[in-house]
């Protein structure tokens, strides 16, 4: 039900993921008279009777709207009825409601979004946070670098996933104090090989793939986010309007034109649509609320492959494997709580 279109863009897409993959199911959690017109042998529906604006405050969200779409989403996972949940609804509630319903992982502080930018290797960078944090301590950023590192593990089939520390400057010495010790705390991990942690990078690094993830607070991941889909958008309209001037242009066009579709195809935002809501006991997965149906379908994808690979066993593995890095830096985070990884 959420987003900027709701049901005639997310229903397609739900429709085109399920014929793509045999072997999955969805469950559409929605208004019943939104829902009714829809029919395939691997859905089956569960009503709600409201639904969570996307201006709707956390409080209305979360305490009165008991019987939303995304409250009802959220609670089959949390049933065991559902591995993941995917909802292109309003964030700020999506997160408070999934923090509420599932809680976090032990050992978790804060859950984290984690999104992907494309990258100038055809690939993509994983960014976290994304929005969910603003103020974040170096044990918070801890833990969205060993978060980070399950996901891309797990999405990638890389196990060992380069990790950089968003800064002002490659030097160690460079940054506030909280980035100054989230550093020292990485660097430890990659001591011991729990993280392979590449050091500092800049902004620029985002775009050329320097680390497969890069750790920051929400603010900046954010605002990195909104630069990289305005950032695209502008160099592909930029090329249009240069390429539809005259008609010399236009042949010059015609003679690019695969060259410009792979470049259209690489920046497309839309192909790594689905921040994953890391920290949580129970998969979730975040679609921009501008999603399109081919982009709501890559966060189906996403939630798909996420599940599909455990990623929530993994992520447990790892923060247990981090304990160690915690309680020697004496971080009062609940780690040394955890039972040995296994």
């Amino acid at each position: 039900m959420g987003g900027d279109h709701g049901p005639r863009i997310t229903l397609p897409a739900c429709r085109q993921f399920l014929d793509q993959h045999a072997d999955a199911s969805l469950i559409l959690v929605g208004l019943p008279e939104s829902l009714q017109n829809f029919s395939h042998p691997r859905a089956s529906k569960v009503s709600a009777m409201e639904v969570v604006g996307m201006d709707d405050p956390l409080e209305v969200a979360l305490r009165r709207k008991k019987d939303s779409s995304m409250r009802v989403a959220v609670e089959q996972v949390k049933e065991g009825a559902a591995q993941a949940a995917v909802s292109a609804g309003n964030t700020a509630a999506l997160m408070a409601i999934s923090r509420y319903v599932l809680k976090t992982l032990d050992g978790i502080d804060r859950p984290a979004i984690a999104g992907q930018i494309p990258n100038a290797l055809g690939r993509a960078t994983t960014v976290l946070d994304m929005g969910a944090n603003v103020d974040c301590t170096e044990a918070h950023l801890f833990q969205f670098a060993v978060m980070g590192s399950a996901l891309v593990s797990v999405l990638s089939g890389n196990d060992n996933p380069s990790v950089g520390l968003l800064n002002i400057g490659e030097e160690a010495i460079k940054g506030n104090e909280i980035i100054k010790k989230t550093g020292e705390l990485l660097r430890s991990a990659a001591k011991t090989g729990e993280l392979n942690f590449l050091g500092n990078v800049e902004g620029n690094d985002i775009f050329k793939g320097t680390a497969d993830i890069v750790v920051c607070d929400g603010f900046v991941g954010n605002v990195a986010l909104k630069t990289s889909e305005g950032l695209a958008s502008m160099i592909v309209d930029f090329l249009k309007m240069e390429f539809s001037r005259n008609i010399f242009t236009k042949i010059a066009a015609i003679i690019a034109y695969p060259v410009i579709s792979a470049l259209k195809k690489r920046m497309d935002h839309r192909r790594y649509n689905g921040g994953a809501l890391l920290g949580l006991r129970g998969l979730v997965f975040k679609s921009h609320g501008s999603a399109d149906e081919m982009a709501f379908e890559y966060a189906l994808k996403r939630a798909y492959d996420a599940a599909r690979n455990n990623l929530l066993d993994r992520v447990r593995v790892r923060i247990a494997h981090a304990a160690p890095v915690f309680m020697a830096a004496g971080s009062p985070s609940q780690l040394d709580t955890l039972p040995p990884a296994h």
